[in-house]
């Protein structure tokens, strides 16, 4: 009998090989792969006798089968990756998949493949259902590092395990190719044949058509990081919408896929260092694994220091994994896992939270696709470019808003603040700008400030213009200079989105309103802003929410528009004068005083949207502000909803107030009093009397009712 064997290279790729014609017996090669067959090496024996025939009968050769492998991953683009590279792979993931549904999608697969984050307790029921399904299974890592725990889950031998998690950690649709033909022969004995592993880059950049832009006056570089399985996945299309939107705002886009920022090698880190900023996209840099993570962890474990080194603004772009619709409908924003993974988990780096610029969206075949918002995307990049300009804008030339806090709206409460002192704050920041080079124009025009007196300073910021209604007078509004026109606003104003005009229309009336409109100089109106320009340096009272009974309760309202004026105020702060004809346009703002009502206007809890009250009225500026270092809940709505940055200050150090003024001399009388009410009881009228005509003189009978 004449025998034929298609022999196997050291890649499972089979080649044709003659036998010896001078023998009856089978030939060495032919013992060796029947050794490995009866020792169940199935690897071995395919890569030795890769599609094996006997015979001048091709119909007795083994037939060349394709086998169908059921892919669970928690990992989407897996299942994007297993679509794409055409072999007979069907999938679902975890997170998405009921335990009972397990047996069905397992009917008419010939083999099984479990890819999951977070070790076996992740899915542990899950794993118990695929196991009961007898099925061969093999059960993998997630992460790059395999998990020795998961891989006992399998019921292959640990080294077909182990080569299959170096597939599909390395990723690609042709790595995703030669897994499921590696294991097709390997397991299920087929004559596929298989490549070893390609090893892909852990990081790189992604190449795309870009336009050439430049900034007014120097150029910025705004890098994007992404995960490097949604690069092997070619799930990358809001990554180009990102970068498009950078363009268009002024920057250069630098797109860079990476596997993780907490093992990034030397040379990511160091191209990320040639960015102005830095928009990421992936899982914080410190911490552990999530295999690895544990509650009570120690602290120092989390290490950011080579981000921090970088000294570049460090945001964070949510691409978040809920659909658009389900975002809209969600007045949270976002779902508890994007909170934790996307704002909770990537603040601990220092990052400024963005908004969400990318939803995920199941196509016809019920893939997940990352889809872009075109309107977010420009808002993630206004932010960026904004933070990278400032990076190469001189402070001389730096326009600088101050925004003080007035909380109830009340001149005696211009600048109030939990543990901070904000009037003399203020002189002391200007001072520190003036020492660093920013135009204040003329130092001597700036009230109080040459006298460190900051009473000046508060009383001309009244004069101004003030918001307290029992004191602001026509007079006062018509002598104030910083004014927007009615016609100016309402153009803009109609560039918001249609819910939120209404919304301000229904509780304000018709642009320009009411509230602070002076009509002495513009039969139109002028909405006129409470502050002072020194300079490059604006100061500003904070405009109120509203007025009413309780102006506490209107202060957090969540469901009170902000007015006509408010959103004036802030739009006057950024709009350009050069561009838009009217205007400040500053380039960051500084905010003075626990706490602002910015951050409480209605919209979402976090992940804002254009008709969020919030989003709309700061629009794409820098927030600095500073805040008490031991109120991290009020601080983080500013960081979540007013993509601010928190300057911590401690708290005032404390010491015995003691009586003071009348006061004391109320505390010394009533001594008296008791002493002579046991020694001399007929002074008594004598002293009470003195009591009597001191706390009718310091009103304190009105404060005791």
């Amino acid at each position: 009998m004449t025998v034929a064997v298609l022999g196997g290279n050291a890649c499972g790729r089979g080649q044709l090989v003659s036998p010896d014609p001078s023998s009856g017996q089978p030939n060495a090669r032919e013992r060796s792969i029947e050794r490995l067959v009866r020792a169940h090496d199935a690897r071995a024996a395919i890569c030795a006798g890769a599609g094996l025939g006997w015979g001048h009968d091709s119909r007795l050769r083994p037939p060349r089968v394709e086998r169908v492998i059921l892919l669970l991953s928690t990992s989407d683009t897996d299942l994007i990756t297993a679509a794409a590279s055409g072999a007979p792979f069907t999938g679902a993931n975890p997170a998405r998949l009921l335990v009972d549904e397990i047996p069905d999608l397992a009917r008419d697969a010939d083999l099984i493949v479990v890819r999951i984050l977070g070790g076996r307790r992740a899915w542990e029921e899950g794993i118990d259902a695929v196991q009961a399904t007898g099925k061969p299974l093999i059960v993998l890592s997630g992460e790059q590092q395999p998990d020795p725990d998961l891989m006992a889950c399998s019921t292959v031998p640990a080294g077909v395990a182990a080569q299959a998690h170096n597939y599909f950690a390395a990723g690609g649709v042709e790595n995703f190719v030669n897994a499921h033909n590696f294991l097709s022969d390997t397991v299920l004995l087929t004559g596929l044949g298989f490549g070893e592993p390609e090893i892909t880059p852990m990081w790189g950049v992604l190449t795309r058509e870009s336009r050439e832009s430049s900034a007014p006056d120097h150029d910025v570089t705004v890098a994007v990081l992404y995960y490097r399985a949604q690069h092997l996945a070619g799930n990358t299309r809001y990554v180009d919408a990102l970068c498009e939107a950078l363009e268009n705002a002024g920057a250069k886009a630098l797109p860079v896929y990476c596997a993780s920022l907490r093992t990034a090698p030397d040379d990511l880190i160091e191209l990320l260092g040639t960015a102005d900023a830095l928009i990421a996209t992936v899982l914080a840099a410190g911490g552990t694994t999530p295999a690895d993570a544990s509650a009570g962890g120690e602290d120092e474990a989390w290490d950011v220091e080579r981000l921090a080194a970088l000294d570049i603004p460090i945001l964070q772009g949510l691409a978040v994994t809920g659909s658009r619709e389900q975002w809209e409908a969600n007045d949270d924003g976002l779902s508890p896992l994007d909170v934790a993974s996307q704002v909770a988990v990537p603040e601990f780096d220092g990052r400024i939270i963005t908004v969400p610029f990318s939803f995920k969206e199941f196509d016809d075949d019920g893939l997940p696709w990352y889809q872009p918002d075109h309107e977010r995307c420009a808002r993630v990049a206004g932010i960026a470019v904004r933070h990278a300009r400032l990076r190469h804008l001189p402070n001389a030339q730096k326009r600088l808003a101050l925004v003080l806090s007035a909380y109830p709206t009340k001149h005696a409460r211009i600048g109030n603040a939990v543990g901070l002192d904000t009037p003399k704050s203020l002189l002391r920041l200007l001072t520190a700008l003036a020492g660093h080079g920013y135009d204040l124009g003329d130092a001597a025009q700036i009230p109080g400030l040459a006298d460190d007196d900051s009473d000046a300073l508060m009383h001309a910021l009244i004069e101004a213009g003030g918001q307290d209604p029992a004191w602001l007078t026509d007079e006062v509004l018509a002598a104030n200079p910083i004014r927007v026109a009615a016609d100016d606003y309402r153009r803009w104003f109609a560039t918001l989105p249609a819910d939120l005009r209404e919304a301000v229309e229904e509780k304000w009336g018709p642009a320009p309103g009411e509230l602070f409109v002076d009509r002495s100089q513009n039969p139109d109106g002028d909405i006129v802003v409470a502050a002072m320009t020194f300079g490059n340096v604006v100061l500003m009272v904070q405009p109120p929410r509203g007025f009413g009974e309780n102006p506490v309760a209107i202060y957090h309202d969540p469901d009170l528009p902000p007015s006509h004026h408010y959103l004036a105020a802030y739009h006057w702060l950024a709009a350009n004068p050069d561009a838009d004809g009217w205007g400040f346009g500053a380039d960051a703002v500084v905010h003075l005083g626990k706490h602002g009502n910015l951050e409480w206007l209605p919209g979402k809890t976090l992940g804002m949207s254009a008709s969020c009250g919030t989003d709309a009225a700061l629009g794409d500026l820098p927030l600095v502000y500073p805040f008490l270092v031991n109120d991290p809940g009020e601080g983080t709505q500013a960081k979540r909803r007013a993509h601010a940055v928190l300057v911590d200050h401690l708290i005032p150090p404390m010491a015995r107030a003691e009586s003071y003024g009348d006061i004391a001399r109320l505390e010394q009388l009533l001594d008296e009093h008791a002493n002579i009410a046991a020694l001399d009881p007929a002074k008594l009228p004598a002293i009470r009397q003195q009591i009597w005509t001191l706390l009718t003189a310091a009103k304190m009978d009105r404060d005791l009712g």
